[in-house]
């Protein structure tokens, strides 16, 4: 249960924009509705992301799913895990394959690239930052200039997404099966 309630009165231009993810995703998607509280972020939430639904990106297939879930695990966003894991799932990428995003350093599941760009994802979501001159120059080579600033916003962008939503103690929507998105930490400790 989040920590606020929903808005009591939500306007019909966002109303209409909840409809249109709702119709999207299948349900109504609880970090929007909570940001109908703000307009000013609400609109300016809705207007990134459809603009970056919309971008064609410089990234290879699969690799903006698995950081975002990456950066999703290392932050422990119940819904951030949820979602993420749906929208890679529909993109193509095995429940396997997810399951191994937690210990990705030692699965060979993952590419050199894909086990790099996620242990940026680890160094840049690091409190404080562990990002270093050999990460940048490593993934500069292998994805080029746009494929680097792609990596890096995804990256910033999903911290950003999931302390919101941690911070205002947004669960899980029942995107995918519990045990694709579950928090690593969780897991480990109920299979004690």
């Amino acid at each position: 249960m989040a920590r606020i309630d929903p808005p009591a009165r939500i306007g019909l231009p966002v109303r209409a924009a909840l409809a249109v993810t709702r119709r999207m995703f299948g349900r109504r998607l609880d970090p929007q509705v909570l940001t109908a509280h703000h307009r000013g972020a609400f609109w300016a939430d809705l207007l990134r992301d459809g603009v970056l639904l919309r971008t064609r990106t410089a990234l290879p297939p699969g690799l903006a799913d698995l950081v975002n879930h990456r950066t999703a695990v290392v932050i422990g966003c119940p819904w951030c895990l949820d979602f993420s894991a749906m929208l890679a799932l529909r993109t193509g990428l095995t429940p396997e394959r997810l399951l191994a995003v937690p210990d990705y350093a030692r699965s060979p599941l993952f590419s050199a690239l894909e086990q790099r760009a996620m242990a940026y994802a680890d160094a840049l979501t690091a409190t404080p930052l562990t990002v270093t001159d050999e990460q940048v120059a490593e993934l500069r080579t292998d994805l080029g200039d746009a494929g680097l600033v792609e990596l890096t916003h995804l990256v910033a962008l999903e911290n950003q997404r999931s302390r919101f939503n941690h911070g205002l103690g947004i669960t899980a929507q029942g995107f995918t099966d519990a045990a694709v998105c579950a928090v690593p930490g969780v897991v480990a400790r109920a299979e004690s």
